[in-house]
């Protein structure tokens, strides 16, 4: 019994705390091995890594901050009831000896279900914070766009790279460093909170 409802601990708030590290994006590729001889720059063929851009930038670092303090305030939420549960349920299974079995099914039931309302919640609250997650980086890579369009076109590029699918780049054709530039210069934070799916407005 009581490991039925152990299995609901903290397991969630892991599931969220790795969710909101996706906001910080991936981290910068490596530079090339020393002693590599670039090849020259090839004319019109440009290099960005938009991950790299958004984690670097100051707007970035406050996003992954600000994801942090939230699942800091849904872990905070849930905690409390996940150790209810758990010194509940053990409690159960210590009084089970002195129980008949329709008291003990009673108590179970209504034990299983807080454990079925607490999943229900855990998942909600997950959903929830991918859902910031994912608005707060979309808002920072539609800042970023305008930013890449007008670099692309001061340096007359005609293709632009993902750094990502790029093993090794002369550094002259890569303007990542630019765009985390313009981005500094354009924003650095935006205030936003946790997405309340539970209490959206109906559909019509």
């Amino acid at each position: 019994m009581t490991k039925q409802f152990l299995a609901l601990g903290a397991a969630s708030v892991i599931a969220v705390a790795i969710i909101a590290s996706a906001a910080q994006a991936a981290p910068p590729a490596a530079a090339p091995p020393s002693g590599v001889v670039q090849g020259p720059a090839i004319p019109g063929l440009c290099v960005l890594s938009a991950d790299q851009a958004i984690a670097t930038s100051t707007v970035g670092k406050y996003v992954g901050g600000r994801m942090n303090q939230i699942v800091a305030q849904v872990k905070a939420e849930l905690t409390p009831e996940e150790t209810s549960l758990t010194n509940d349920a053990k409690a159960l299974d210590a009084a089970r000896p002195t129980l008949d079995a329709a008291a003990f099914q009673t108590r179970a039931q209504a034990l299983q279900v807080r454990a079925n309302n607490l999943r229900q919640k855990q998942e909600l609250r997950q959903r929830e914070v991918s859902e910031t997650q994912k608005k707060a980086v979309n808002r920072i890579a539609q800042e970023l766009e305008p930013i890449a369009r007008q670099l692309y076109q001061q340096k007359h590029c005609s293709a632009l790279l993902d750094k990502g699918s790029v093993m090794m780049v002369n550094p002259q054709m890569e303007m990542t460093n630019e765009v985390v530039a313009g981005l500094n210069a354009r924003i650095q934070q935006f205030a936003f909170d946790r997405e309340r799916l539970d209490t959206a407005a109906p559909a019509r």
